[in-house]
C-alpha cells in the first residue's frame, strides 16, 4: 500500500470509471475517488483515445461503421459499459410516474424499452462519428478531446446538485469533491480541448451545453442526482462531443 496521495488519487480514477484492476495494487476508499475525481477527463481521454486509435488503425482495411463499431466495444471493454448501463437506467426512469417510482426503477438492474433504445442510439451515434472521424485519421484526437469532456462533465453536476437519494449509493462518494477538484478538472478538459483545435474547443462546448442541460433537467425531475444519472451525464456528454467535432471538421 503507498500513501502517497497524488498516486492514490489517480489511481482511485482509473479504478472508479474503468474495469482496468488497479485496485489490486492498494486499498481505495472514498476519499481516495473524491480527490481523484479531478484527474476524471485524464482517464476519459485514455478510454475515448485508445477507441478512437484503434479506429484509425483499422479504417484503411475495414468498412467505417465496422471500426467504429469496434472503437465503442473497446471503449465499453475498458469501462465495463458502465456509463451505457447508467444511461439505460435513466433512461428506464423516464417512465416513471413520480420521483419516487423513477429512482425505484434506476435500482432495477433489467433493462426497459426506454433504456435499450437509449443505448442502442447512443452507440450507433457513437459509432457513425466515429467512423467518420476515422476516414482522416481524427478518430484518436476526437477521442481525446470527447473522452475527456463527458468525464469532466460529471464534476459540476456531482458538486452542485445534491444525492437525490437516501442511503449509500456509487454516486455519493463524489460528495467530497470540493470546487477546487472541479475547476482543475474542468481545467484539464479545456487544455485537452485545445489540443483539438477549432473542432476540439466546439466538442468542448457542445460537452459543456449538454451537461449544462442536463443538470437543470435533473434538479427539476429528482431535486438532484444518482450514479446512473452522472455515468448517464459522462456518456451524452461524450457523444455530443464526437458529433460537434464531425461537424466543426
Amino acid at each position: 500500500m503507498t500513501d502517497s496521495l497524488p498516486l492514490r488519487a489517480g489511481l482511485a480514477a482509473i479504478a472508479f470509471l474503468t474495469r482496468v484492476p488497479v485496485g489490486r495494487l492498494v486499498a481505495l476508499d472514498a476519499a481516495d475517488v473524491a480527490r481523484g475525481a479531478a484527474l476524471f477527463p485524464l482517464v476519459g481521454a485514455a478510454v475515448g483515445g485508445s477507441a478512437g486509435l484503434l479506429a484509425d488503425a483499422l479504417a484503411p482495411s475495414l468498412p467505417g461503421l465496422v471500426a467504429g463499431a469496434l472503437a465503442v466495444g473497446l471503449a465499453a471493454l475498458l469501462t465495463g459499459a458502465m456509463h451505457l448501463d447508467a444511461l439505460a437506467d435513466t433512461a428506464d426512469a423516464l417512465g416513471g410516474t413520480s420521483r419516487e417510482r423513477a429512482l425505484e426503477i434506476m435500482r432495477d438492474h433489467a433493462v426497459g424499452a426506454f433504456g435499450a433504445v437509449a443505448v442502442v442510439v447512443v452507440c450507433l451515434v457513437d459509432a457513425s462519428a466515429i467512423a467518420a472521424l476515422a476516414v482522416g485519421d481524427d478518430a484518436l484526437l476526437a477521442g481525446v478531446v470527447a473522452g475527456g469532456a463527458g468525464r469532466a462533465a460529471i464534476l459540476p453536476l456531482a458538486r452542485a446538485l445534491p444525492y437525490a437519494r437516501e442511503g449509500g449509493g456509487q454516486g455519493r462518494v463524489l460528495e467530497g469533491i470540493g470546487w477546487t477538484g472541479v475547476f482543475v478538472g474542468l481545467g484539464l478538459a479545456s487544455l485537452l480541448a485545445v489540443a483539438g483545435g477549432r473542432p476540439g474547443l466546439v466538442a468542448l462546448a457542445a460537452a459543456a451545453v449538454t451537461a449544462a442541460l442536463l443538470l437543470v433537467f435533473f434538479r427539476a425531475w429528482l431535486g438532484g442526482v444518482t450514479g446512473d444519472t452522472l455515468g448517464a451525464t459522462a456518456k451524452l456528454c461524450e457523444t455530443a462531443g464526437l458529433v460537434a467535432f464531425v461537424a466543426a471538421l
